[in-house]
């Protein structure tokens, strides 16, 4: 069982989106590879990183931030945002990215999801964002006619290592997760899924190491480690617990 701190990328600084939104952005560090050393020393072993401006343009917008930050932690990275051909895949996973997410292509360009996780195996996640159950895309700007069920089955077999679902409804309001439907999903599918969006207290980790969260690979955590809802040494410790127990 994973908790993954998020660092959301916009203008090569660490911010948090309200339910996705540009607009409603709070900038909690300057320098993102300063709080990817935090999150270390933080004891996390981890770490999930978006940049926002490449999910918008399509492309990768904040390089510069990402490769400071694997130049100055160890632990593995998994990026998303603008990761829309095979090249950028190579790219970043040759500059040391240990896992890439692909949203919008997987929902527009299955083909090159099923490509990647096969040349890459391990390596490719799908990022299923999802608005009263069909997904967005875009940087979550659209919403699609496909529900996130209906995308993660087109990936049954082709190697994705996880599919990281995040009800936008949620996301930067320190609501909840929507544990329903992140494990509905899970049981529905054999691969693992990563539950996002609106992890808010130490009680959505005991959620997560309950007996109903059992298929799931783990959580993203952002503002609630921002301001100070979530501690880190204590939710960390509780994951310890359980997995030696």
């Amino acid at each position: 069982m994973i908790l993954f701190p998020a660092i959301d990328l916009k203008n090569g600084q660490c911010v948090r989106l309200e339910q996705g939104d540009m607009a409603r952005a709070t900038v909690f560090n300057l320098d993102p590879a300063a709080q990817a050393q935090s999150f270390a020393a933080q004891g996390f072993q981890y770490l999930h990183v978006v940049d926002l401006d490449g999910a918008f343009a399509g492309k990768p917008m904040n390089a510069q931030a990402v490769e400071a930050m694997l130049k100055v932690v160890s632990m593995p990275v998994q990026l998303g945002g603008g990761i829309r051909d095979l090249k950028t895949i190579e790219a970043w996973l040759s500059k040391g990215i240990a896992r890439v997410i692909i949203g919008t292509a997987a929902v527009r360009d299955p083909a090159l999801v099923k490509e990647a996780a096969k040349a890459f195996p391990g390596r490719v996640a799908v990022g299923l964002d999802a608005r009263d159950g069909n997904v967005a895309v875009e940087g979550w700007a659209e919403s699609s006619q496909v529900t996130a069920l209906d995308i993660a089955q087109r990936f049954e077999d082709a190697g994705v290592a996880a599919i990281i679902f995040t009800d936008i409804a949620r996301d930067g309001l320190l609501k909840g997760i929507n544990w329903d439907a992140t494990i509905a999903l899970a049981e529905a599918i054999s691969i693992p899924v990563i539950a996002s969006g609106g992890l808010a207290s130490i009680e959505d980790v005991r959620t997560l190491l309950s007996p109903r969260a059992k298929k799931l690979e783990g959580a993203i955590a952002g503002r609630a480690l921002y301001d100070g809802r979530l501690d880190p040494a204590e939710a960390l410790a509780l994951i310890g617990a359980a997995k030696a127990a």
